[in-house]
Formats: structure tokens, sequence, C-alpha cells
């Protein structure tokens, strides 16, 4: 009975199976000039991103550059036992959960707010001057997000300067290790706030306004017709945002850390992406470096996933 029945379960699987691929190939055949669109797309992310994955097993080498990745000796588990017993490692792993919490903490909501607070403006002219204004640091080099920073907190940058003004000390915030992660989320959330909340305010372009009117009918006022059919309407956006950037927890952008962090500050300061990009172009330990990244890379996809699930399972929402 067992063996019929995982038989008929096979049979099931492989006609769906032919189905599916049957569906394909007559999409294709119907739309072929759709599906040549993507070609580019598909050989590029071949290019950068599947042919890279060749180089993974540099962290499972003691890697010689002039050896090449094939010659070199193979070395196990070696590179992953040491960082593993890095003080360094997980001072750098403990940086980038805290301030990856930071982010999630101050950084997720602020999107959702002000998409929700640009909804309920009644002026057209003022809404599109705010989404601008705020949609406008996302095309600002990072560069550049971080000199400004970086004067207007100097000692004798501007906010200094108001502080001197109003009676206080000169202070220079970024050599400060517990001053860090407010300014790096700070500076995050005001650079990216804008462009974030764009898809928020396209999932709220598409609820029915006919579910305003009911609830207004039936008395609800705007907070309750925000917590009762605006939210709920746009959960699942919010939901698939969130399983996202729960698989970005491990992955701080560095490049704005490089620009702000100091030696004062590696105690609050120097995450996962700091230390490789340290290990391995500074010191030459790609082996080591790689050992690194992987590991990071794998955790990341747990992340995805477990968040993945559970949202699956209470939401029916998912990625997958």
């Amino acid at each position: 009975m067992e063996a019929c029945t995982e038989k008929t379960v096979k049979t099931n699987m492989k006609n769906k199976v032919l189905i599916n691929l049957g569906q394909l190939k007559v999409s294709v055949v119907n739309h072929w000039m759709l599906y040549l669109l993507i070609v580019p797309f598909l050989i590029w992310y071949a290019i950068f991103m599947y042919k890279p994955m060749y180089g993974l097993q540099i962290g499972f080498k003691d890697y010689d550059i002039l050896s090449g990745i094939t010659q070199s000796p193979f070395a196990g588990f070696k590179h992953f036992k040491e960082f593993l017993t890095d003080e360094f490692f997980w001072r750098a792993f403990r940086n980038t959960i805290m301030i990856s919490i930071y982010d999630l903490v101050f950084g997720f909501p602020a999107p959702i707010i002000l998409a929700l607070m640009l909804n309920e403006m009644k002026s057209v002219r003022f809404k599109k001057a705010i989404q601008t204004i705020t949609y406008l640091p996302h095309f600002i080099s990072i560069v550049v997000i971080a000199g400004l920073v970086t004067n207007f907190l100097a000692p004798s940058g501007l906010i200094n300067n108001i502080i001197a003004a109003l009676g206080g000390e000169r202070t220079y915030f970024l050599i400060q290790p517990e001053n860090f992660r407010g300014i790096y989320t700070g500076m995050n959330v005001w650079k990216g706030i804008g462009f974030s909340a764009v898809v928020y305010i396209s999932a709220l372009s598409g609820v029915d306004s006919q579910l305003y009117e009911a609830a207004s009918i039936d008395g609800a006022g705007r907070f309750k017709q925000l917590c009762h059919v605006t939210l709920p309407c746009i959960r699942p956006t919010i939901m698939v945002m969130l399983i996202l950037k729960i698989g970005q927890l491990l992955s701080v952008s560095y490049e704005a850390i490089l620009l702000l962090y100091q030696p004062s500050t590696y105690q609050t300061a120097d995450i996962v992406s700091t230390y490789v990009y340290r290990t391995g172009m500074v010191e030459g330990r790609y082996d080591f470096a790689t050992a690194v990244g992987l590991t990071n890379s794998i955790i990341a996809f747990a992340l995805v996933y477990i968040s993945n699930k559970i949202s699956k399972k209470y939401s029916d929402t998912s990625i997958f």
C-alpha cells in the first residue's frame, strides 16, 4: 500500500513537471521577444554572480596567488577553525548584528511611516515636493554623504557650533565608540528613507478607496482606517520587505563604515565586511577572507530561509 502511494505521488509530481514545462514552452513560443529581453540580464548574472562562486574553493586551500586556485594545496577547514577562534572576528560579528538591529528597529519602519504620512496629505503639490526632497539623497554618492557627516560632526562643524552657541562643550563625535552606531544608522535612514518609501507608496496606491468609504460609513476615523484598512492591505509588501531585510542582517554596507570609522571606534564599528577587507585586501590573506565571507553568506541564507518559513506560516506571505 505504501509503495503504491509513493508511486502515485511520484507519478503526479512527474506529470505536474511535464505540464509546467509544456506551459513554459508555449509561453516562450508566443512571447519570445519578451523572453529575449531577459537574455542580457541572465548573461550578466551568470558572469558576475555565478562564475565567481568557482573561487569559493580558495577558502578550503592555502591559496598561493602564483600557483593559482587549482594548484594551491588543500587545507580543509583550517581557515574556518582559525577565524572561529579569533576574538577580532567575534567582535566584528557582534558589531554587525548590533548595527543591523539598529537599522532594523529604526531604519525599517521609517519608510513605512513616511509613506503613510504622504498618503494622508491632501495637497498633491506639497506631497510631491516632500517625496522629491526625501528621495534625492539616494542619488548622492556615499562618499559625499560620509564627507558631509564628517564635516557636520567635526569639532568645528555645524553640530558643535550649535552646541557651543547654546553653552555646551565641543565634542568630536566620530572618535567616541558609543556614538558610532547611532551616527551610522541616522545617516543610512536619511539617505535611504525616500527611496525605500517608494515601494510602500506604490502598495498604498493599490488600496481600494471603497474600503475607506465603507470604514468611514461604519464610523471609523482616520486612525482606525489606518489600523484596519491601510496596514492590513499593505501587510504582504511589508512582510516581503522584512524577509529581505532580515536576509541582509550580516550584509552591512562596508563602504560607509570604512569612510566613517577609525581605530578608536573599532570596538563598536568594525564589522564582518571590514574584517574581511582588512584580512583579504590589506593583509593579503585571500583564503582566510574567503572562508569568512562564505560563512557569512551561509548564515545570511539561513536567516532568509527561516524568516521566510515563519512568514509563510503566520501570514501566508513568502518570497519562495
